[in-house]
């Protein structure tokens, strides 16, 4: 008998049986289940199973922590389930009957963005290394950058620009990709509109406002601006959906002996027209609305209250999965600004969450079954990963939960009081700050000692006194 036969067998019992069981899958840490009635799962009874490292649902999806050996577990959970392997896409499809319509959009955006993340990560470390060795003037007494005095690192330079510029210039490729991905058109159709939006033959998009002249398509009775969409999020959006309802509603409606030649042509072909004619011009202005709105609110005389309440609120966030809008607004601000002034935030968020493990970990130092769950926790909450420290410990106390909020608040309002821009989205931790522009990255250390030092003091401070000790535990 495996040493997961029992606890396999115990959580069966506990989430309603295999009947209660609509999809289950996994990922690095989680079994993911969508369940026909969630309300027959007994979560106390899961919570104090001995490998269970706590719950929570989100996206429509019932999510237990198991830890590195969910995998093992997982084989063993479904043997004895009798139910079959599935794929974390087919999880999500039947998660949405949980969801209402706002969490449906934002799965739909989560999914489009999601993929893109890994890149746009190691983009966001190139400019911020970029930036050291080319703006920084550090040597010959603060006269010259190191890109100046080295052959080396000047052909490092430009050479790293390769991978940036296909990164960030090239985004709305990838983001037709995953859009014509994500609503089951064709990748490849979505990679061409892409191409279509940021051809060398169009007008730069960072040329346009200084162009003297701007070339267009004459057409004889119309003309059409040939400019580019370099690093622009909602016109590339906008004309992945078009490029994807034409393609599907076509499939529908063409006979198979010529739907290979006349679909493709009737969907990618009038979605660059009306890409170029419409869809790019409204899109590109409602994406600067977005970012002047942001940006603005962040740089007002009321720009510490916005941050203070963004830092109290993100981690809570998270819980409902609504943070994946903040990846759209993040790349709309970057595409305008050059950086991202919100992202430093949600970065300085996560190292507050894990500060607070790490106190848990101090308080409880003589229980070896917890150190089990926190350690590892406080670890992936540093690089990043929040869900095990929220889910496993924080919000299982509750009140280190609530300090991590508040000195995230504080770390936010350093931040933004301090105009601290990053190059992009990066490690959503301690390494973050590989990704803040050079010249904030002192002022950002500073928030990031706020954001360790404040949660640790006051869960320990609550732990002691007793106060908040609430829970924000979703059952």
């Amino acid at each position: 008998m495996s040493n997961y036969t029992q606890p396999a067998k115990e959580l069966l019992e506990h989430v309603g049986g295999s009947e209660n069981i609509s999809v289950v899958t996994h990922c690095a840490t989680r079994m993911r289940f969508v369940l026909n009635d969630p309300k027959k799962a007994d979560v106390e009874k899961i919570e104090a199973l001995k490998l269970v490292k706590g719950t929570f649902t989100q996206a429509g999806q019932f999510q237990v922590i198991i830890g590195n050996e969910v995998s093992s577990f997982y084989n063993e959970f479904i043997k004895m389930a009798g139910v079959n392997d599935t794929s974390k896409d087919q999880a999500k499809e039947a998660a949405k009957q949980n969801m209402n319509l706002l969490q449906r959009m934002i799965a739909h955006l989560a999914d489009i963005f999601t993929p893109l993340i890994p890149a746009i990560v190691v983009g966001g470390l190139i400019l911020g290394f970029r930036n050291i060795i080319g703006d920084i003037k550090m040597f010959e007494d603060g006269t010259k950058t190191l890109v100046e005095i080295s052959q080396f690192w000047a052909g490092t330079h430009a050479f790293l620009w390769l991978i940036g510029e296909a990164i960030f210039h090239f985004l709305p490729v990838g983001i037709t990709w995953a859009v014509a991905r994500k609503m089951g058109a064709t990748p490849i159709l979505g990679i061409v509109l892409g191409i279509t939006l940021v051809s060398p033959q169009l007008l730069n998009a960072y040329g346009v406002a200084g162009a003297t002249e701007v070339p267009f398509w004459d057409f004889g009775f119309a003309k059409i601006d040939m400019i580019g969409y370099q690093a622009q999020v909602i016109p590339a959006i906008l004309a992945g959906l078009l490029l994807s309802y034409l393609e599907l509603k076509l499939r529908k409606i063409v006979p198979n002996a010529i739907s290979m030649i006349v679909v493709p042509f009737f969907a990618l072909v009038p979605t660059v027209l009306i890409a170029h004619t419409v869809l790019g011009p409204i899109g590109w202005q409602i994406g600067s609305f977005i970012s002047d709105v942001v940006y603005s609110g962040l740089t007002s005389a009321f720009g510490w209250l916005f941050a203070a309440i963004f830092g109290f609120a993100y981690a809570p966030l998270v819980i409902t999965g609504l943070h994946h809008m903040t990846n759209a607004i993040d790349l709309q601000l970057m595409s305008e600004l050059g950086g991202t002034n919100l992202w430093p935030m949600i970065a300085l968020s996560n190292i507050a969450q894990g500060s607070a493990v790490l106190a848990m970990i101090y308080i409880n130092r003589k229980n070896e079954e917890e150190k089990q769950v926190s350690i590892p926790a406080a670890i992936s909450c540093y690089l990043g990963v929040t869900e095990p420290a929220m889910f496993g410990i924080n919000l299982k106390y509750g009140f280190p939960f609530l300090a991590a909020m508040i000195g995230s608040l504080v770390a936010g309002v350093i931040s933004v009081g301090s105009n601290v821009m990053a190059n992009s989205i990066g490690v959503g931790g301690l390494p973050g700050i590989l990704s803040i522009q050079p010249q904030h990255m002192l002022t950002f250390a500073i928030a990031m000692i706020a954001a360790v030092v404040i949660p640790f003091i006051l869960t320990v401070v609550f732990a002691k006194t007793g106060v908040a000790k609430v829970s924000f535990k979703r059952k």
